[in-house]
Order: C-alpha cells, then sequence, then structure tokens
C-alpha cells in the first residue's frame, strides 16, 4: 500500500484527485498507475485503469489472474467493472468510499436499437471463435497423436 501511497502523491502534485494503485504479481509489483483525468482529459483514466492497462501490457494479456491490486481509495464502479473483467484475485484498499456507487449524474438510456443486427455481430462473433477453438484443439491432439 506504501506504494500505491506514493502513486497518490504523484497525482496530487499534477493537481488531480489524489490516488494511486499498484498492482503485483507474486508478490512483485508488476504496475503503476496514479489519477490523469484531468491532465489528459480523460475519464476513465483512474488510477487502477491506469495500472490494469499497464499490467495487461507487461503480462501481454487482458485477463490478470493472480494478481493483486492495491489502491489508495475504495474503487468506483467504472474500475470495480474493470477489474472484474481483468479477473483481478484480490483488491486491497486504503480508505473507504461513501459515495462509491453513488454517482451524481444519471444518463439517458434507450434501446434497444437493431437489436437483431447487435446480437448478430456478437453471436457470430462467439460462433467463429468457437469453430476456431475447436479446429485447434483437434490439429493438436492429432499432433500429439503423430
Amino acid at each position: 500500500m506504501r506504494e500505491a501511497i506514493k502513486e497518490a502523491r504523484k497525482a496530487e502534485k499534477k493537481g488531480e484527485v489524489p490516488v494511486g494503485a499498484v498492482i503485483t504479481l507474486n508478490d512483485v509489483v508488476i504496475a503503476r498507475g496514479h489519477n490523469r483525468s484531468i491532465t489528459r482529459n480523460d475519464p476513465t483514466a483512474h488510477a487502477e485503469i491506469i495500472a490494469l492497462r499497464a499490467a495487461a501490457r507487461k503480462l501481454n494479456n487482458y485477463r490478470l489472474p493472480g494478481c493483486k491490486l492495491f489502491v489508495t481509495v475504495e474503487p468506483c464502479p467504472m474500475c470495480a467493472g474493470a477489474i472484474v473483467w481483468a479477473r483481478i484475485s484480490k483488491v486491497i484498499f486504503g480508505a473507504p468510499d461513501p459515495k462509491a456507487g453513488k454517482p451524481n449524474h444519471r444518463a439517458l438510456a434507450t434501446g434497444p436499437v437493431l437489436q437483431q443486427e447487435c446480437s448478430a455481430l456478437l453471436k457470430d462473433f462467439f460462433r467463429k471463435k468457437r469453430c476456431l477453438f475447436s479446429s485447434l484443439r483437434s490439429l493438436r491432439a492429432r499432433a500429439k497423436q503423430s
């Protein structure tokens, strides 16, 4: 957590909300991040997201099983979702965020629109993936038999 605090101090020096994050694998720091939403004009540039992106690049994988995320404040809903999608094994946070999960803004959502076409794109993509995976598995099995 001390390393995450160092990252938070970097954010503070830049005029950002002082939040820092560190990701470890086997107790070795593999990625760091601190808030940069203001300096990057990027609403997704939270410390956790920056650290997740760096860890994914380092491991050459968008999934990060076995990794731990240390962050100085309880993750917001956006970051919590990214943490789940990344398959982070454990999150250790410093300060609780009483506003977590309670955004002060609501966007109007409309849908479904062109549902069949949009659903078909996803179904076709995953059908092709399954076929390719099945073909690769068959090739490997034949190669082992040879």
